[in-house]
């Protein structure tokens, strides 16, 4: 009993930050994003009666503690489901950094919903894989469906899940991700989420989110450039105002986060098509046109304190692979 599954990790658009419940990973507001081809997560899951434990590997390191507690969680769900009591060995490779604001877990637990619940032998649709990625990852959710993604932050564990809003092909944008930090961020996501009430601009944030999200959604729909960057951009500084706000303090950005945001701001300022935006880490999402990509990316590799650059388009939706 085994399957692997490839999924990519997302870009926030409109944010998550904050629970509505934590164990559940329901939010307090929906949010948008656009899956990164070129960045994936793999995941292998054999379910084997020979196993004594569930075990994981993570990039050829094998994972305890709290990591694992996380992978065993997603695995009760699909062995109560399927009915079966084996434990289950997952093996689990990123092409990108691992926990440095590049939504790897997002990647890896969508990944890991679709090739432990086929191995398993569930046949779950898109809206239940969704809910299962979640339960992992909050932002998991959205690496299931293709392309541009919504997620509804819903009133129960039933309604809170993503679906696409437009395939890759409808508009040709690409992400080039400025890694200023190749470490893993000292506050991970699930505790800041638990921090985002403590701010007090948390509230006005989340009031303001269904107005920001209808403004997404349309320039998306609509290839509006101009709008979907302002209204990107907003959003991620106001996620961070919030991070910097809570108590404790969460700082993410580093010098040259800071510095990759003020030329992206001056770029576009002179005319180049990109804006920036930072899920919870020090790396910088500059998105722009496909056609740009190479000069954006060139651009970004000359800036000090930047250390590498990735380069993705829109990507499609999580998929189990042979073998």
């Amino acid at each position: 009993m085994k399957a692997t599954a490839l999924a990519h990790p997302n870009i926030a658009l409109i944010k998550y930050w904050g629970n509505r419940d934590h164990d559940l990973r329901i939010p307090v507001n929906g949010s948008f994003s656009m899956n990164l081809e070129g960045l994936s997560a793999k995941t292998k899951v054999l379910f084997s009666e020979t196993l004594s434990e569930d075990s994981l590997i993570l990039n050829e390191e094998e994972i305890s503690g709290a990591g694992l507690v996380r992978v065993s969680q997603i695995l009760d769900e699909v062995r109560k489901s399927a009915g079966i009591l084996l434990y289950a060995e997952v093996v689990s490779e990123n092409n990108f950094p691992t926990g440095a604001g590049i939504a790897s877990s997002a990647a890896a637990f969508s990944a890991l919903a679709l090739a432990a619940s086929k191995a398993a032998g569930l046949e779950l649709e898109e809206p239940s894989l969704s809910i299962l990625a979640r339960h992992g990852s909050g932002s998991a959710c959205r690496s299931i469906p293709s392309g541009f993604v919504e997620w509804t932050n819903g009133k129960t564990d039933q309604d809170s899940y993503a679906f696409s809003i437009a395939p890759p092909e409808h508009w040709d944008l690409a992400d080039c991700v400025a890694v200023t930090s190749s470490g893993h961020k000292h506050i991970g996501s699930t505790q800041g989420h638990r921090l985002a009430e403590t701010s007090p601009l948390q509230k006005a944030r989340v009031e303001d989110a269904p107005r920001r999200i209808d403004i997404c959604r349309k320039a998306i729909l609509d290839r509006d450039f101009e709008t979907f960057a302002f209204i990107v951009e907003k959003d991620s500084d106001l996620m961070h105002a919030v991070m910097m706000t809570s108590n404790p303090a969460l700082f993410y950005w580093n010098p040259a986060t800071l510095h990759v945001m003020q030329s992206v701001r001056d770029w576009r300022a002179e005319g180049l098509p990109v804006f920036y935006t930072i899920d919870a880490g020090p790396n910088v999402h500059v998105i722009t046109l496909k056609e740009k990509m190479d000069e954006v990316q060139a651009k970004l590799a000359a800036l000090k304190g930047v250390q590498k650059v990735l380069t993705a388009t829109v990507g499609g939706a999580a998929r189990l692979l042979e073998g």
